[in-house]
């Protein structure tokens, strides 16, 4: 998957404001913090700073408490990357098969499968750059359960590229190229979309579906010159 660009320290994924903004609301919340909430504070800051570049004292700022007192909530830094990537992984996995189970067209199965995936790079931008620029920091084993649910997805989508090929409603000559081409373009979006741009995550992801379908279709001209 893409690796992001760095980050501008004016505009963070907070909705705009500068991140110390954020940080300072955080910091209201001294007497609630909780797991959620450190796990929150992490993916904000590895977000902007990278995973190498977030210090568990920059966490414990974020939340107005002392460094120690996050080991209330967590083991490690590396425990907070891995609940990120466990928890966006495992939602990607779930948007899938809610968007095509029980569906038997492979045009309309692949259009919902692309638009979820699309929606989610858009609306959890944070947790996509976390998990495709960060997750090679991982240890093992938790470095290879992500290549595994990576690979699932990936041949999830393949073989639904595929069955539409053997029904002849997809023309595409690789079913794998097709798959990776539509993917990757999704991921993209969390690079580029801004809530104030001038398409929401709805119309994004719909208008990525199209394309999807036809790149499925072979309609996007790889033969000509």
């Amino acid at each position: 998957m893409l690796a992001p660009r760095p980050f501008r320290r004016k505009r963070s994924l907070t909705g705009g404001a500068p991140s110390w903004v954020y940080r300072w609301g955080v910091t209201t919340a001294r007497a609630t913090v909780t797991g959620d909430a450190v796990v929150d504070a992490a993916l904000m800051l590895f977000a902007e700073r990278g995973y190498h570049g977030t210090a568990l004292s920059q966490i414990a700022e974020a939340l107005g408490i002392r460094t120690p007192s996050l080991y209330n909530h967590m083991r490690s830094k590396h425990d907070l990357l891995r609940v990120i990537v466990d928890r966006t992984t495992a939602a990607v996995l779930a948007d899938f098969h809610e968007a095509v189970d029980g569906v038997d067209d492979p045009v309309e199965r692949l259009r919902r499968a692309t638009r979820v995936y699309a929606h989610r790079h858009a609306t959890h931008r944070r947790e996509a750059l976390v998990v495709n620029r960060d997750a090679g920091s991982l240890e093992e084993p938790h470095r290879t359960e992500l290549q595994e649910r990576r690979r699932e997805h990936e041949h999830a989508m393949r073989a639904l590229i595929a069955d539409g090929v053997e029904r002849g409603v997809f023309g595409v000559e690789s079913p794998r190229l097709a798959s990776f081409a539509i993917r990757e373009m999704c991921v993209s979006v969390a690079r580029w979309f801004s809530d104030d741009g001038p398409l929401n995550a709805a119309e994004v992801a719909d208008q990525y579906a199209a394309f999807a379908v036809a790149i499925a279709r072979g309609d996007c001209g790889t033969n000509e010159r």
